[in-house]
Order: structure tokens, then C-alpha cells, then sequence
């Protein structure tokens, strides 16, 4: 055995997802978008990545942006209005235009991830949505983007309903709106904290880290094979 001053500590993965996981019939399958299927859409790397691109200081922007993040991925502010209180409070020697295009530029998607989304919405033996945090603009330009439409019958997207993750409320409402029970539901995101009120509420749920280990806990849920 190990004296205590030889022990070295691990890393640990989130685990709630290998003990949630049983023989349950999955018939719903949720997806974060950010992280899971596409890169995120504006947090903390983008912004930085911004930030530098603009020259612009970090720390003024960050003070006006914890201030208005929660308005603006609840749709309750536009794009255009959460630039103001931002980044164009003053005059700049860059237009809005190019710092819009800039931010959505920086939207790439996780091929293998959002290839194995397309498969199982194809297969039609699932109900698939999202249950993501995104503002209004920038949400509806990666659907679009991305031909999410394609694979997601309902986004269940902070914007259109006003709750974001980790929120319980969120996930309850994606159960009224598509009446399956919790059991039956498998929600995917990239971040612990994010799957908790998930898995509270009784749903399967998985952290992703990439495609290949998402497959694979896909795979001890019998959705894929």
C-alpha cells in the first residue's frame, strides 16, 4: 500500500453517466451543440481569440460582457444591442460589420461528431433535439450554417425559451414539449455541470470528449452498434 504522501492524484472524468446507464429503451436523444457538435459559439477561447484579433482589452470587455451574457443567450437582447453595451459603446476603427463577421467565422464543426448526429437522425429511430445555450443570431446562423435542420427535428435553445443550462428548467421543458419520459432520454454535453440536472431529473446522459468515446457510450446505451 501507498503511504498517504506517495499517493498522486488523478484526474478525474465525470462519471454519472457510466452508472445512469442501463437497458432502458432510448427513444429521445438530446445534443449541446457547442463543444459536442460545432466549436462553441461565443465563449471564453472565441472571445479571447476576438479580443486579439480587434486589439481590444480584455478586462473592459469582460465587466460588460458577464453583465449582459445572461440577456443576451436568454434572447433578450440582439446581437446588435449586446455589441453596443460591448464593444461599440465608442467609436472604433473597425465597423460592426467585420466584427459580426469575424465572430461567426469562428464556427467550425466537429465532423466525425456531427456526422454520427446525421446517422442516427437518419436511421428515424429517435426523437433528436438540442438543448443548447445561444444567442439568437448566432444559433440561427449555425443551423443554418450547418444544415442542423437536417438531423433536429426541435432546438430547444436558450434563446426561443428563455432558460439557459445549467437551469432545470430547461431539461424539464424539454420533456413537457416532447412528452417522453426521463428514462428514455439521453442528454449529451462536453461540460459536467451541464449534465447534472439531466441525470437529477433521471435521463441517460453522456460527456463528451470526442466522437470515438461518444460512439462508444452510445454503444453501452444500445443506440448505436
Amino acid at each position: 500500500m501507498l503511504a498517504s504522501d506517495q499517493i498522486i492524484a488523478q484526474p478525474v472524468r465525470y462519471q454519472s453517466h457510466l452508472r445512469r446507464i442501463s437497458l432502458a429503451n432510448i427513444s429521445a436523444i438530446f445534443w449541446d451543440v457547442g463543444g459536442v457538435l460545432l466549436s462553441n459559439a461565443w465563449d471564453h477561447e472565441e472571445r479571447q481569440r476576438t479580443l486579439k484579433q480587434f486589439n481590444l482589452d480584455e478586462v473592459e470587455f469582460e465587466s460588460r460582457h458577464e453583465m449582459l451574457v445572461s440577456s443576451f443567450e436568454r434572447g433578450k437582447i440582439t446581437l446588435q444591442e449586446y455589441l453596443k453595451g460591448t464593444i461599440f459603446y465608442r467609436p472604433r476603427s473597425f465597423t460592426e460589420d467585420a466584427f459580426k463577421q469575424y465572430m461567426l467565422s469562428l464556427s467550425q464543426a466537429d465532423p466525425d461528431a456531427l456526422q454520427l448526429a446525421r446517422d442516427l437522425s437518419r436511421s428515424c429511430k429517435y426523437l433528436m433535439s438540442t438543448i443548447n445555450n445561444e444567442s439568437k443570431e448566432l444559433n440561427l446562423f449555425r443551423i443554418q450554417t450547418f444544415g442542423l435542420r437536417e438531423i433536429f427535428s426541435l432546438f430547444v435553445s436558450s434563446c426561443f425559451v428563455g432558460l439557459r443550462k445549467p437551469e432545470e428548467g430547461i431539461y424539464r421543458l424539454a420533456l413537457e414539449i416532447t412528452q417522453r419520459p426521463p428514462e428514455e432520454c439521453c442528454f449529451i454535453d462536453d461540460r459536467p455541470l451541464n449534465l447534472d440536472s439531466a441525470s437529477r431529473l433521471g435521463m441517460q446522459v453522456i460527456q463528451m470528449e470526442n466522437a470515438k468515446q461518444l460512439r462508444e457510450d452510445l454503444q453501452k446505451l444500445g443506440v448505436v452498434s
